[in-house]
């Protein structure tokens, strides 16, 4: 069994008990985790690390998100074929919306109306009007699309293709790909800095992330990973996540059982974070002091301080956890 840093509980009571001890105690919002193996949601309270609830939903849960008012969560219900709803406070699915076959991720826009979903097994993004249920395009991409972004402006959403090595620059009015970028193998995940200047793109395969200028759409940087007393193919990079200020980058790496924090100035790598066993997805706390990674062999999440950038407390959850996504309030 994989040891966890010995501050980890030290840390945990600091946050947990932080009244008694000084500090700020944390600020309870709900994480939501999909559990692949088993077809169920996680409830998790992010303030005490306590599973509030266990959802059952449709086959093979992976891509998840939240409707910015926090009302909804949307969910790849991926072998079935659907997007299912869930309403926050009810905790029961209310609705589903069409997907396309086999919904692996999706994003959703800025102004929440409208979702774009990758359909692995179809080699198509299909754009689902929210409110209406409408599908309003499909539009073919690479092969096995899977990582999906969207700049903060809503005009151009990034999908990248496992197979063809590629990520596709949509305009988001004429869902027309515009640009074609090559990077290195299996691309996973695109992340949108939050000034919209740069889309960082992981290569599982390659162990790169590709940091892609936004206006001459070309490959700017090659972020690299080197951890001591690993083999370069146990580090795979997935999920991306970029703090609010744009000054910091989170990179989980799969079976390397890390998340790097990079420096987005230097694109250096600053540290490896310990995590559980095979790290896969990212999602930040609304208030941006935590991260939250998901762990798919250990069945767990990994809950990372942002200020000191060192792991608090695993909570164990359903079986693969794949996706993560936290209230917005």
């Amino acid at each position: 069994m994989q040891k966890r840093p010995t501050s980890v509980a030290i840390m945990f009571a600091t946050m947990l008990f932080g009244g008694l001890l000084g500090t700020q105690p944390a600020e309870a919002f709900m994480a939501y985790v999909s559990n692949e193996k088993d077809n169920t949601v996680t409830v998790v309270d992010t303030a005490t690390g306590a599973v509030v609830k266990t959802l059952p939903v449709g086959q093979r849960p992976r891509g998840i998100t939240i409707s910015h008012d926090g009302r909804f969560i949307y969910l790849c219900a991926s072998d079935d074929d659907t997007i299912e709803v869930i309403d926050t406070e009810t905790l029961q699915i209310v609705d589903t919306l069409p997907s396309g076959p086999d919904p692996e991720l999706f994003v959703l826009s800025p102004d929440g109306k409208t979702l774009y979903v990758a359909n692995e097994d179809d080699n198509l993004v299909t754009v689902i009007d929210i409110e209406s249920r409408d599908v309003l395009a499909e539009i073919p991409v690479g092969v096995e699309p899977e990582g999906m972004g969207i700049s903060p402006d809503g005009k151009t959403m990034v999908n990248t293709s496992e197979t063809t090595n590629m990520a596709h620059f949509i305009d988001t009015d004429s869902h027309e790909i515009t640009h074609n970028v090559l990077v290195d193998a299996r691309p996973r995940f695109a992340e949108f800095k939050p000034d919209g200047s740069e889309v960082w793109v992981s290569a599982e395969i390659g162990g790169t992330v590709s940091v892609i200028d936004n206006a001459s759409r070309e490959v700017k940087q090659k972020i690299t990973f080197e951890i001591a007393g690993l083999r370069s193919e146990a580090i795979q990079p997935v999920g991306v996540r970029i703090t609010a200020d744009g000054k910091k980058a989170y990179v989980a790496l799969g079976p390397a059982n890390r998340v790097a924090v990079v420096d987005t100035a230097t694109y250096k790598v600053e540290k490896y974070v310990l995590v559980g066993q095979r790290v896969w997805q990212l999602a930040f706390t609304p208030d941006q002091k935590t991260i939250i990674s998901t762990n798919g062999v250990s069945n767990d999440i990994t809950f990372i301080d942002v200020a000191s950038d060192e792991p608090v407390q695993s909570v164990t959850v359903g079986a693969m956890p794949w996706g993560v996504v936290v209230s917005p309030k």
